[in-house]
C-alpha cells in the first residue's frame, strides 16, 4: 500500500509538472508571435502601392526591407531583405534625418555579375512615422534613346559640314577664276559632285527619320519577294551599267511575307547599291533568293575587298564607313546599312554579314514567311533564264542575269 501511494504521488507530480511546462511553452510562443509579427504599414498604404505601377521598396528604421514589389527584385534593387545599393541607403538616411522628399537618377549594376546596368529614377519619402518608401522607375531605354538621338544630331551636323563647306569654297574659287574656262569647268564639276553627295545624305537622313516614325503593322500587307527583288534590281541598273557590273539573280520563292513593299524594296536596293559601289568595274553582283524552314532569305554578294572582323562589328552603325576616304569618293553616306537594319528589324527579320578580306562580302536578309498562305496563292514571278551562280553565294541557285554583261 505504501509503495502504491508513493507511486501515485510521483505520477501526480509528473502530471502537474507537464501541465505547468505546457502552459509556460504556450506563454513563450505567444510572446514570440507578438515580438516577430509582420510590420504593419499605415492604413491604405498597401492598397495604393499595389496599383502604383512602379517598383517600390518599403524599409524600416534600420533599413530592413519591410515590403518590396517583384519589379524591385527584377531591377536588382533588393536581395532577400536587404537594399543592395549604397546610393539608395544614402537617400533613406537623408530622408530619415531631414524629413524631406528626395528624387535622383542613378545608373546601377543590374546584378552581382557582368557589366549590365540599369538607369532608374528613384523617389524617396516618409511613409507614416517609421517607414521610408522608395519608388523606382526604369529609365534605361528612354535615356539610351535620348543619347542615340543626341549622337545622331551631332553626327548629322558633322557630316553636313563637309559638303556644305566644300561647296562654299568651290563657289569662292569659281568666282575668283571667272576668266579661266578650264578652272571654271573643273570647279563646276566638283560642285556638282559635292551637291550630289549632299543631296544623297539629306535623302538618307529623311528616309531614316521616316522609317523611325513608320508603323509596319499599320501599313503591312502580303508582299511577293520576287517582285521586291525585281523592282530593287531595276532601280539599281543605272549605277551598275556605269561600272559595267552585271546584276545576277538566282532562285525564286512562292511564299509571301507580311510587310511594306516600298520599305523592303528600299532596304534591298540599299544593299545592291552598296555592293555595286564597292565592287570593281567589269565584275558582277549576285542576288540569291530561297525559302527554308519558314524563312525567306535574300543574299547580296559583291566582289569587293571584303571587311575585317572589327569593321564587321560596326558596319551597321549610323555614319560608320569602313574606308571614309573611299566612301567620299564613291558617294557613300554611312546610313544605307542602318536603314536596311531598321527596315528588316521592323519586319521581324534580321540582316547578317559574311565577309573576309580579299573575298568580298555577302549580306543576307531573313524574313518570316506569312502564315496561313497556300502555295498556289503567290503570284508568279517573271520567267528567267538560268546562268551561272554568283561567287561565294550559297543562296543563289538557278541564276539569271539582268543588266550589262560581265
Amino acid at each position: 500500500m505504501l509503495i502504491g501511494v508513493i507511486a501515485g504521488l510521483v505520477g501526480l507530480s509528473f502530471g502537474i509538472f507537464g501541465v505547468l511546462a505546457f502552459r509556460v511553452s504556450e506563454q513563450q510562443r505567444k510572446l514570440v508571435d507578438v515580438e516577430f509579427d509582420e510590420p504593419a504599414l499605415p492604413p491604405g498604404a498597401a492598397e495604393v502601392l499595389a496599383v502604383v505601377g512602379r517598383a517600390f521598396v518599403v524599409v524600416d528604421a534600420i533599413d530592413g526591407v519591410v515590403r518590396a514589389s517583384p519589379a524591385a527584385y527584377a531591377f536588382g534593387l533588393v536581395r532577400g531583405h536587404t537594399v543592395v545599393h549604397r546610393q539608395l541607403l544614402d537617400m533613406t538616411a537623408k530622408v530619415r534625418r531631414d524629413g524631406v522628399i528626395l528624387e535622383s537618377q542613378f545608373e546601377l549594376p543590374r546584378g552581382p555579375l557582368g557589366q549590365g546596368t540599369i538607369i532608374v529614377q528613384v523617389r524617396a519619402a516618409m511613409l507614416g512615422e517609421e517607414y521610408i518608401l522608395l519608388l523606382a522607375d526604369d529609365r534605361t531605354e528612354i535615356t539610351r534613346t535620348e543619347e542615340i538621338r543626341n549622337d545622331f544630331v551631332a553626327n548629322v551636323s558633322h557630316e553636313l559640314k563637309t559638303p556644305v563647306g566644300a561647296i562654299s569654297l568651290l563657289a569662292e574659287a569659281l568666282e575668283s577664276s571667272a576668266d579661266d574656262e578650264v578652272a571654271v569647268r573643273r570647279f563646276a564639276q566638283r560642285m556638282q559632285k559635292e551637291s550630289k553627295r549632299l543631296a544623297a545624305l539629306v535623302q538618307d537622313i529623311i528616309e531614316l527619320s521616316r522609317l523611325q516614325g513608320a508603323s509596319v503593322a499599320q501599313q503591312a500587307h502580303p508582299v511577293d519577294i520576287n517582285s521586291v527583288v525585281t523592282e530593287a534590281v531595276d532601280r539599281s541598273q543605272l549605277p551598275a551599267e556605269s561600272k559595267n557590273i552585271s546584276i545576277v539573280v538566282g532562285g525564286r520563292v512562292d511564299a509571301m511575307v507580311y510587310g511594306d513593299q516600298d520599305l523592303l524594296v528600299t532596304a534591298l536596293r540599299n544593299l545592291i547599291d552598296n555592293a555595286i559601289r564597292y565592287s570593281p568595274e567589269n565584275t558582277r553582283v549576285g542576288i540569291g533568293v530561297r525559302s527554308k524552314e519558314g524563312l525567306v532569305s535574300i543574299s547580296v554578294t559583291d566582289q569587293g575587298e571584303g571587311m575585317s572582323p572589327e569593321d564587321q562589328e560596326r558596319v551597321f552603325e549610323r555614319f560608320y564607313r569602313v574606308d571614309a576616304a573611299r566612301s567620299r569618293q564613291t558617294g557613300g553616306t554611312g546610313l544605307g546599312l542602318s536603314i536596311v537594319k531598321h527596315v528588316i528589324s521592323n519586319h521581324g527579320g534580321e540582316v547578317t554579314l559574311w565577309s573576309q578580306p580579299g573575298q568580298g562580302s555577302t549580306f543576307t536578309i531573313r524574313l518570316p514567311e506569312m502564315e496561313g498562305q497556300d502555295d498556289g496563292d503567290a503570284p508568279a514571278a517573271p520567267a528567267t533564264a538560268a546562268l551561272s551562280n554568283p561567287p561565294h553565294s550559297n543562296d543563289a541557285t538557278g541564276v539569271h542575269e539582268q543588266g550589262a554583261s560581265a
